[in-house]
């Protein structure tokens, strides 16, 4: 019964393998201001998709959206990604994620923008 003991005295110990960990990317400054706690919160979410009820992100964010984040689609999505939308969209595009309001049911879905290989 000892040899079997000896064999794991004699045993070399093999080198843990070298693993490369990609850089991670710093976050942007662009989300600032008041709505902060929007980019933090989807930033810290690990779903690919967050559904947000609009009172639900006025929660979140400490007060009222205005009227036009109810009633125009345009508030929520821009065509061209180049374009400044103010403050508020950078809360999700800082956050990586686009925003796809539903009017009718007063929620907006957020989703992580996909990544290209490098």
């Amino acid at each position: 019964m000892s040899k079997w003991t000896s064999w794991f005295r004699m045993a070399r110990l093999a080198k843990p393998a070298m693993v490369s960990v990609p850089p991670v990317e710093p976050r942007s400054a662009r989300a600032g201001g008041k709505f902060q706690p929007l980019y933090k919160y989807l930033e810290d979410r690990y779903a690919t998709m967050v559904v947000l009820k609009v009172s639900e992100i006025e929660d979140i964010l400490g007060f009222a959206l205005p009227a036009q984040a109810r009633t125009d689609r345009a508030w929520w999505t821009v065509a061209d990604p180049n374009t400044p939308a103010g403050p508020y969209a950078d809360a999700w595009k800082s956050a990586r994620r686009t925003a796809v309001p539903n009017l009718v049911a007063h929620t907006v879905v957020f989703e992580r923008m996909s990544q290209s290989p490098v």
